[in-house]
């Protein structure tokens, strides 16, 4: 993927984290428990910590090439998916199950971290 499509995917999430904030502050802080909003602004915050991760690296990938950024970007993406999609699953549809999925995108969010770390070291 070109270095700018990881730019624009964070911009995207990083828009969608901003929405999903407003959104857990004003619409939602009165009909969810306690427990489901920390939830939910769980959800939101590592989204927007990934989508700038995501963003920095488009912008380191403009001046190093290597696969592993891209692998990184990747695993970016997709635990952010995991990640906070299942914990928005979980918040809007009391499915307690999807819980399970968090520690997967978690997973991938690491290793995502760990990646990036290497291929700045590498490059």
């Amino acid at each position: 993927m070109k270095p700018t499509s990881w730019i624009v995917i964070g911009a995207l999430f990083g828009f969608l984290a901003v929405a999903a904030g407003a959104f857990g502050a004003h619409a939602l802080k009165s009909k969810l428990s306690s427990d489901l909003l920390s939830t939910f602004e769980t959800a939101a915050r590592y989204q927007m910590f990934h989508a700038l991760a995501l963003v920095l690296l488009g912008i380191l990938a403009q001046s190093i090439e290597l696969p592993i950024l891209e692998w990184s970007g990747w695993l970016f993406l997709v635990g952010i998916i995991l990640f906070s999609g299942s914990l928005y699953l979980l918040v809007f549809t009391g499915v307690t199950s999807l819980g399970a999925v968090a520690p997967l995108g978690g997973l991938c969010l690491m290793a995502g971290w760990i990646l990036l770390a290497f291929g700045a070291y590498r490059g």
